[in-house]
């Protein structure tokens, strides 16, 4: 039951698998990947995979939608009988989707829009709308959706950790993860989203076992021992992907896992191959 006649759309950058965006219902809009002659649309027409196997080749750029992408998309809502949009985009502080969606949302005549900033990144993004269209599936109204998902940003959460560095350098995706951070001890940094959205080091470990394990423990310690959703992401590390879901599965027995697979392409031209990530969402 929608009883306001609301849609939810979201950017690829927020993870969402393909059958749980058609089982809600939740449309959802591609960022782009630029190669030097050549564009992509973010999972549509390329793969993760074969991001991965042109890095050593060329390092692609990614870019925001472009305008009349999302002048397109929000044809499509009004044409398919929506009054109202809430638009859930990656945090502000990485991407500049968020401030563009506001820009054009607020100027479309004929949908009232919400833009919510999940200051988040990945599944921590899309968690929230798996959420609002799980909210409005039971009859949860316009009003009190708008008072809701804010109130619940400081409930999702993301622990990371990548092979290298070198592709958040290069993408200008740093934040506030030490740039040099001991290359030669082999020193790993966590990587979470703060509070202002933007990457910073939560933890650090010795190597790639031992930050696989403290990803875990972070998650773990989130968690505590409320019901909790949980998600695993990877950048084409299934393996090792499997190895903490069945980790997860002891150390968080009330944790439900909703949602599993690969980072999305463009995620991948930040991140290279070897991410392996947890998402926690804490139920209000």
């Amino acid at each position: 039951m929608n009883k306001d006649k609301v849609a939810v759309l979201t950017d690829s950058g927020g993870d969402i698998p393909k059958a749980l965006l058609e089982r809600y219902g939740i449309y959802q809009i591609p960022l782009r990947i630029l190669y030097r002659d050549r564009e992509y649309l973010d999972g549509v027409n390329i793969s993760a995979n074969t991001v991965y196997a042109m890095l050593p080749v060329e390092i692609p750029k990614t870019s925001l939608p472009d305008g009349a992408m999302i002048q397109s998309v929000f044809d499509r809502i009004k044409a398919d009988g929506y009054e109202k949009v809430l638009v859930v985009c990656i945090s502000s502080g990485l991407s500049g989707t968020c401030n563009v969606m506001k820009i054009l949302g607020d100027a479309y005549e004929g949908l009232e829009c919400f833009v919510l900033d999940t200051k988040n990144i990945s599944i921590g993004s899309g968690f929230f709308a798996l959420r609002a269209a799980q909210y409005l599936e039971q009859g949860m109204g316009w009003e009190e959706l708008l008072q809701k998902m804010p109130a619940e940003l400081p409930n999702s959460r993301v622990f990371f950790c990548v092979k290298t560095l070198e592709y958040l350098q290069k993408g200008g995706r740093i934040g506030l993860v030490a740039a040099a951070f001991g290359t030669a001890l082999n020193l790993k940094p966590v990587i979470s989203c703060n509070a202002d959205g933007i990457y910073y080091t939560v933890g650090k470990a010795l190597g790639r076992m031992q930050s696989i394990h403290k990803i875990e423990t972070l998650a773990q310690q989130t968690a505590g021992d409320d019901e909790v959703e949980l998600a695993i992401m990877h950048g084409g590390a299934p393996d090792e992907a499997e190895l903490i879901r069945a980790e997860l599965r002891k150390r968080i027995p009330k944790g439900k896992i909703t949602v599993m697979g690969q980072i999305s392409p463009a995620l991948g031209v930040h991140t290279g191959p070897g991410l392996l990530g947890i998402g926690v969402f804490k139920k209000s």
